[in-house]
């Protein structure tokens, strides 16, 4: 039975946030600063990257605890438990609370999850699914980090920001994946820089020249279409985006971030240079290029590519930004002295994949500034799906055009055994962006 203080302590609560014309609530951690209580989180999507995010979050806080988990395949739930309890230490693992009634298998998992009694929901599915589950994790006022990218067509990304708009009117806490932005030498500098510490900005230049992503070397006779393609999901563009979208979207949003704007307009240009016509590789460029321009006629050059790792294959993986000044990696006037995302850090809580989740938190409490990366994250999104457009079609895109795209890339039902065609590799002058 809930005590009087409790009870009253709730009703105060409520009040309060009516008052100040916010909005009813049930649990009192909901609201920013109203309590110290032990925060329940859930995970959609049971893959390596939300598994790591749900033991980041474990790392970063220790009043935070596992209740629900959901996924369309059994074997990745099953599995992410069993990752959990190998990697995890003891105290964190037993916050690992997941009864097998909170265990949700199938496409409409993610409904159950939302409607359960956690306070944080984890949306690390592919993405072509972020925008439906982000609106309806709003839509049930929680909390939620969500990995990136927010979507994979121009209309999805607009849903997603019709519920960014939602979250910020009910203070709700949005963290977004884009981990950079937690990165301490990157926020750091990214001020600096704002402030004039390089000069006036000129030029911004953003790399991801890297290696494929494979997650599926065959496919198992016994899977439908849409079982392989969720199998195999980083190679098709309805679920992936492209490698602009999906990867290259962490070096575009830190130029986003540093001109706080997303550009007008871009031409870019791409294709599959090696990659065999084969299944497994799907319908996906191997490279793309693009001159991008920023309302202030600033340009930000752009160019991702993923070629297999073989002796003498160039990669690099950075931004930069000319000033009239000087020039910044942006993470170069950091006062960790320049250590980026991807190095190592003796102090797990210097990582900014567990600072990300350490800043939800605190966030949700109170402890810390509101966060809600919502809309600047779906911006870039947008920005990286404009790239993408115009490669594939051979045409300038500008914003206004994404924004009234009706490009809806997303099957109009799912069954494991459905019949999932999958268009050709996208010819520029061929290929119709609508």
């Amino acid at each position: 039975m809930e005590t009087s203080v409790n009870q009253s302590r709730r009703s105060f609560v409520g009040r309060a946030a009516a008052g100040a014309g916010a909005f009813t609530i049930v649990k009192p951690e909901l609201v920013r600063g109203a309590g110290r209580e032990r925060l329940k989180a859930g995970l959609v999507g049971c893959g390596g990257r939300g598994t790591q995010a749900i033991i980041d979050l474990l790392t970063g806080d220790d009043r935070v605890e596992i209740t629900a988990l959901a996924d369309i395949f059994e074997d990745k739930l099953e599995n992410s438990m069993k990752r959990l309890k190998e990697k995890l230490p003891p105290e964190a693992a037993a916050r690992v609370k997941v009864a097998p009634e909170q265990r949700f298998v199938s496409f409409d998992g993610f409904k159950k999850l939302v409607a359960s009694d956690v306070d944080i929901v984890m949306l690390c599915t592919p993405p072509g699914y972020r925008p439906e589950h982000f609106e309806a994790a709003v839509n049930a006022r929680k909390h939620v980090f969500c990995e990136k990218p927010f979507g994979t067509d121009p209309v999805g990304v607009r849903r997603f920001m019709d519920a960014a708009r939602k979250s910020e009117q009910l203070k709700l806490t949005v963290v977004s994946g884009a981990q950079r932005r937690f990165a301490r030498d990157y926020q750091e500098t990214v001020d600096k820089i704002q402030n004039g510490a390089i000069g006036d900005v000129l030029a911004t230049y953003a790399y991801w020249v890297g290696t494929p992503v494979i997650q599926q070397k065959a496919r198992d006779p016994k899977w439908g279409d849409m079982t392989w393609q969720h199998r195999a999901w980083y190679s098709f563009v309805w679920i992936c985006g492209d490698q602009v979208v999906e990867q290259h979207l962490h070096n575009i949003d830190v130029c986003n971030w540093v001109m706080n704007a997303h550009p007008v307009s871009v031409v870019a240009s791409g294709g599959a240079a090696w990659r065999p016509k084969e299944e497994i590789y799907g319908n996906i460029y191997d490279h793309i290029s693009a001159d991008f321009v920023y309302p202030n006629g600033v340009r930000m050059s752009s160019y991702c590519r993923q070629y297999p790792r073989e002796k003498h294959i160039h990669t690099n993986i950075s931004e930069l930004v000319v000033g009239s000044k000087r020039r910044s990696n942006c993470h170069d006037l950091g006062s960790g002295g320049g250590q980026d995302v991807r190095g190592g850090f003796q102090n797990p809580l210097d990582n900014p994949y567990v600072r990300e989740h350490i800043a939800l938190v605190k966030s949700i409490r109170g402890d810390g500034p509101y966060i809600n990366h919502a809309m600047a994250v779906a911006e870039s999104t947008m920005t990286c799906i404009m790239a993408r457009e115009s490669a594939y079609s051979g045409q300038e895109i500008t914003w206004d055009m994404v924004m009234k795209s009706q490009l809806d890339l997303q099957p109009k039902q799912f069954d494991y055994d459905l019949k999932l065609d999958v268009p050709p590799l996208p010819v520029p002058g061929v290929y119709k962006f609508i």
